[in-house]
């Protein structure tokens, strides 16, 4: 028993990492959305082509995930990094403007697997 545990151990652990890389694609997804779309947020701050190229992106992201169910944690990963290269400069440029005070969000990515759930 101890044998095959140890030779699962190591696929359990890509499974929860693949898992979790999921999650935080996930977790982007809701939160950027509901950021965006909620005029209490910061959706109020954003004009409309903006509000319109982060819903398609998160839009065309969504659609990637339901058809590339079975991707790995790097797809996965990778498509996160791209959907916030098209997301985070777009908050930050509101930040920016609004005198740069963020009420303690970070949109920086610091490929830490933790989101700000404040948003």
């Amino acid at each position: 028993m101890v044998a095959d545990s140890e030779k699962f151990a190591e696929e359990d652990k890509k499974i929860k990492e693949r898992i979790d890389s999921k999650n935080s694609m996930e977790n982007y997804v809701t939160q950027m959305k509901s950021t965006v779309t909620d005029k209490e947020k910061l959706g109020s701050k954003l004009d409309s082509e903006d509000v319109s190229t982060i819903l398609e992106a998160i839009d065309e992201t969504a659609d990637w995930m339901n058809a590339n169910d079975e991707a790995g944690k790097d797809e996965i990963d990778d498509k996160l990094k791209e959907l916030q290269t098209i997301c985070d400069p777009i908050i930050t440029k509101v930040y920016g403007s609004s005198g740069g005070d963020s009420g303690g969000v970070s949109w920086e990515d610091d490929d830490d697997e933790d989101f700000n759930e404040d948003l």
